[in-house]
């Protein structure tokens, strides 16, 4: 690589805990919510690709509050590249077997 590169084109690819740390805040910042959790995490041939809890109404009981799935896509520095909601769920919904 080219000295004259930008210095975040250098960085290592960030491990998996990283990652999901990445993921997460990140989200977190353009939703203006915080994460509940990580659920899934993968590696892409670009980067990562993270499936992202959060709540997204906030009932009582706790049980009744709205979560939501998103995908979040990080290229290979982490940052992020792009995120859609997929799934939203009620807290206390288990996924029904297929």
């Amino acid at each position: 690589m080219a000295a004259a590169e930008p210095a975040r084109r250098r960085r290592r690819r960030p491990g998996a805990a990283e990652a999901m740390r990445s993921a997460a805040e990140q989200l977190a910042e353009l939703l203006g919510r915080p994460p509940d959790s990580v659920s899934a995490l993968r590696p892409t041939e670009d980067g990562w690709e993270a499936s992202v809890e959060v709540v997204e109404l906030q009932r009582i009981p706790d049980t009744t509050s709205v979560m939501a799935s998103y995908k979040v896509v990080l290229d290979g520095q982490g940052e992020l590249l792009s995120y859609e909601r997929t799934r939203r769920y009620s807290r206390g919904t288990t996924d029904r077997p297929t």
